[in-house]
C-alpha cells in the first residue's frame, strides 16, 4: 500500500500500480468524469499516469486551475487536427498546444484558411467528440517513431530534436496519431462545446527564417453556457481593443518603422504621465527613492548578473565605437546595484528602496508582438528593494498593501500565487529552498494557509517570485506585478552592509513591480473601460463648447481659469452646430462638456453635460471646479 496525501492535507491509502484516474474513482466518481488532469508532487502528469510511491496527489479539473484547462484544450488542439486530416488529407501538421486561453494548431497549407472552412472544420469536430473515441498514450523507440511519423516532416524534425533518452510519446484516438507529451482527457466525448475563433498566418517555430504557416486558434468548454459567455465577451473585447481605441482617442499608435515600440501622442503621454505620478505619490510615501540610469551598459554588467547567460537573446547587443560590446537594458535590477555600491551601508539604512520608470528595451519576436501588451520598449513601474533576512515578511506585506491599493482604485480584483525554482536557476538549491519558504510564509500569512497557487519551475532564474493575477471587468485574467526574492545578485555584485555588531552582511534584494509596466496597464485599463476613463485619469477632464462666435471670450477666459487650478481642459470654439460638438466630444469619451451660449455668460455661469449622467444643468464655476476636485480627491482615499 501506497500513502497519497490529497489536496485537503488528507491521507488515502491505496495499492500500488493504480493510475491517477483509478485513484480519483476511489476518491469519488463524480471527480473522476470531471477530472482533466492531476499534479503529481508538483509534477503535471496524465490521467493515465500510475502511481507507485507515496506522494502529494492533486486532482484537476476544468474549473479548478489552469492546467486543468490546458488539458481540455490541449485534447481539443487534436480533435481540430484529427478533423483537419479527415477533411484535408494532403495538409501537413505542425504544433498543436494550449495556451492561456484555448489552443491553436499549426498546419502547412499553402491555402489560408476560409471562414468557411472554419465552418466545415468545426462541423467535423463536433461529430468527432460526438464518437467519443477513446484516447490512448502509447511510447515509441526513436527509429520507430520516426517511421510512424515518416509522411510528416515537421513531427520527424521534432522527434529529432528530443536529447537522447528522451521518453517520446503519442496519442491515439481512432484513424488519428499525433506526437504529444500530454496530458490528454480519455476520450473525445469529455468535450463538450467547441467553437473555432479565428486563422492566421505563423512562422515555423517562430522564426521568420522559417515556413510561413497556418495557424487556427479555438476555445472549448465543457458547457454550452460557458462557450456562449465566451462568445459574448470576446465580441465585448472587440469593442474595448484598445489597439482601435488607442487611434479613435488620439492616445498612442505604431508603425513599421519601430516595431513594438508605441508613440505616445500628446493625450496618450497626458494620460501615462498622470499615472506615474500617481504611482510616484504613493511610494513617496512609504521611503521610496527614485532614481534614473542609462540605457546602454558594458556586456560586463550583464555577465555579472547572469543576464547574459540568460537572457541575451532577448536583448538588443550592439558595438560601440570603440568596438566595446553593449547591451539596451531588458531590466533595471543591475543598474539599481550600481546605484547602492555608491556609498558603504549600514544596516539602519535597510530597506532601502530604489525605484525607477527608465525606459528599457527586450527583443521580443515580431510574431510575439501584441499592441501595448508585448512591445520591444516601455517603462516599468520597478522597484529593487534591499533588505535583511529578518525584514523579508514585512516588506512583502507592505508590498502587496501597496499593490491592494492601486488596484482597488480601478476597480480591479487580483489574487496572489507563489512560481518556484526554474530548471535554468542560478545559485545554491539551498539558498533556493530558504527563499521558497520565506515567501510561502509570507504568503499564508496574507492570504491564509492554502489560499494560494503554485506554479512549479516559473521562478526567475535568481529567484522565486509571488506572481499577482490581476482580473478586468470582462473576467480576463492579467499577469500584472511581480515580488521576486533574490539571494543571487546581491552575492555575485559582492553587496554588503554593516551590521550592528559593526560585521559585514549580505542584503537580501527584491524586485517588485505592481503595474508590469506603464504601458501594459494603459493597454489592460483601456479595455477595462472602454476608454471612458475616471475623471482624474481622463486625458481631457473638460472640453468647452461655444455654441456661437459670441461666446469665445467668455470661453476662452474659462479655460484660462481652469488651467490655473490644474484642470486638463480644451476649448472647441469651431463654428460647427453645438450638437455636432457634443457627439463629437461624446465620442471622445470626455467626462464632462461644458455648454457655453448667452444664458451662461448672464449668469456667469456653465451648462454641464455628463459623459455618465447626461444633461446635469447650469452650475456656478467655482462649483463646477469644486465638483472636479472633488472626483480627484476621492479616487485617492
Amino acid at each position: 500500500m501506497i500513502k497519497i496525501k490529497l489536496k485537503d492535507n488528507s491521507i488515502l491509502e491505496v495499492e500500488e500500480n493504480l493510475s491517477v484516474l483509478e485513484i480519483a474513482r476511489k476518491i469519488s466518481e463524480g471527480l473522476a468524469r470531471v477530472a482533466t488532469a492531476a499534479e503529481i508532487d508538483g509534477e503535471v502528469v496524465d490521467l493515465r499516469t500510475v502511481v507507485n510511491k507515496d506522494c502529494t496527489l492533486n486532482i484537476l479539473t476544468f474549473e479548478s486551475t489552469l492546467n486543468g484547462k490546458k488539458a481540455y484544450w490541449h485534447t481539443t488542439s487534436h480533435i481540430m487536427a484529427q478533423a483537419i486530416k479527415r477533411l484535408y488529407p494532403k495538409i501537413k501538421l505542425a504544433i498543436g498546444p494550449s495556451i492561456e486561453n484555448g489552443f491553436y494548431y499549426d498546419f502547412d497549407t499553402d491555402v489560408a484558411f476560409t471562414p468557411e472552412m472554419l465552418e466545415a472544420i468545426e462541423k467535423e469536430m463536433k461529430k468527432i467528440i460526438k464518437e467519443d473515441i477513446l484516447i490512448e498514450r502509447f511510447e515509441l523507440p526513436r527509429n520507430e517513431a520516426i517511421e510512424l511519423m515518416k509522411n510528416e516532416p515537421y513531427k520527424v524534425e521534432l522527434i529529432n530534436d528530443l536529447p537522447e533518452g528522451e521518453t517520446i510519446s503519442f496519442y491515439k484516438q481512432g484513424d488519428f496519431t499525433d506526437l504529444c507529451a500530454g496530458p490528454h482527457l480519455t476520450s473525445t466525448g469529455k468535450v463538450k462545446a467547441v467553437k473555432l475563433l479565428s486563422s492566421s498566418g505563423a512562422y515555423w517555430r517562430g522564426d521568420e527564417k522559417n515556413k510561413m504557416l497556418q495557424r487556427i486558434y479555438g476555445i472549448s468548454f465543457p458547457k454550452a453556457s460557458q462557450l456562449e459567455e465566451y462568445v459574448n465577451m470576446i465580441e465585448e473585447a472587440k469593442k474595448r481593443d484598445h489597439r482601435k481605441l488607442g487611434k479613435e482617442l488620439d492616445l498612442f499608435f505604431f508603425d513599421e518603422t519601430a516595431p513594438g515600440m508605441a508613440y505616445w501622442l500628446p493625450k496618450g503621454f497626458t494620460l501615462m504621465n498622470t499615472l506615474i505620478d500617481f504611482w510616484r505619490k504613493e511610494h513617496q510615501k512609504r521611503g521610496y527613492q527614485e532614481f534614473s540610469a542609462p540605457q546602454l551598459n558594458s556586456s560586463s554588467l550583464w555577465k555579472t548578473s547572469g543576464h547574459w547567460d540568460h537572457y541575451k537573446e532577448d536583448m538588443f547587443v550592439l558595438t560601440d565605437a570603440d568596438g566595446n560590446e553593449q547591451a539596451l537594458k531588458p531590466m533595471n535590477c543591475p543598474n539599481s546595484i550600481k546605484i547602492y555600491q555608491t556609498k558603504l551601508r549600514s544596516y539602519k539604512d535597510l530597506p532601502l528602496r530604489f525605484n525607477d520608470v527608465d525606459v528599457i528595451h527586450r527583443n521580443e519576436k515580431s510574431g510575439q508582438l501584441n499592441g501595448l501588451f508585448r512591445v520591444r520598449m516601455f517603462r516599468q513601474d520597478d522597484s529593487h528593494n534591499y533588505v535583511t533576512e529578518e525584514q523579508i515578511g514585512s516588506e512583502i506585506k507592505d508590498i502587496v498593501e501597496i499593490a491592494d491599493k492601486l488596484y482597488k482604485v480601478f476597480g480591479l480584483e487580483y489574487k496572489l500565487s507563489l512560481s518556484t525554482r526554474p530548471d535554468d536557476f542560478m545559485g545554491e538549491i539551498e539558498t533556493w529552498n530558504r527563499a521558497e519558504e520565506d515567501l510561502k510564509k509570507v504568503l499564508t500569512d496574507i492570504c491564509g494557509e492554502g489560499n494560494y497557487s503554485i506554479n512549479e519551475g516559473d521562478g526567475a532564474f535568481y529567484g522565486p517570485k509571488i506572481d499577482i493575477t490581476m482580473k478586468d471587468c470582462l473576467g480576463r485574467e492579467w499577469q500584472m506585478g511581480t515580488v521576486q526574492l533574490d539571494f543571487q545578485l546581491p552575492q555575485r555584485f559582492n553587496l554588503h552592509y554593516i551590521d550592528k555588531n559593526g560585521n559585514k552582511k549580505t542584503p537580501i534584494m527584491i524586485h517588485r513591480a505592481i503595474f508590469g509596466s506603464f504601458d501594459r496597464f494603459i493597454g489592460i485599463i483601456t479595455e477595462h473601460f472602454a476608454g471612458a476613463f475616471p475623471t482624474w485619469l481622463a486625458p481631457v477632464q473638460v472640453r468647452i463648447l461655444t455654441i456661437a462666435d459670441a461666446h469665445k471670450e467668455y470661453a476662452s477666459k474659462l479655460k484660462e481659469q481652469f488651467e490655473d487650478v490644474g484642470i486638463r481642459v480644451e476649448l472647441d470654439e469651431r463654428e460647427e452646430k453645438i450638437g455636432y460638438k457634443i457627439r463629437e466630444a461624446w465620442a471622445q469619451k470626455i467626462p464632462y462638456m461644458l455648454i457655453i451660449g448667452d444664458k451662461e455668460i448672464e449668469a456667469k455661469a456653465v451648462g454641464v453635460r455628463s459623459r455618465k449622467d447626461g444633461d446635469i444643468g447650469q452650475m456656478g464655476i467655482e462649483d463646477f471646479i469644486n465638483k472636479i476636485k472633488e472626483e480627484e480627491r476621492t479616487f485617492a482615499k
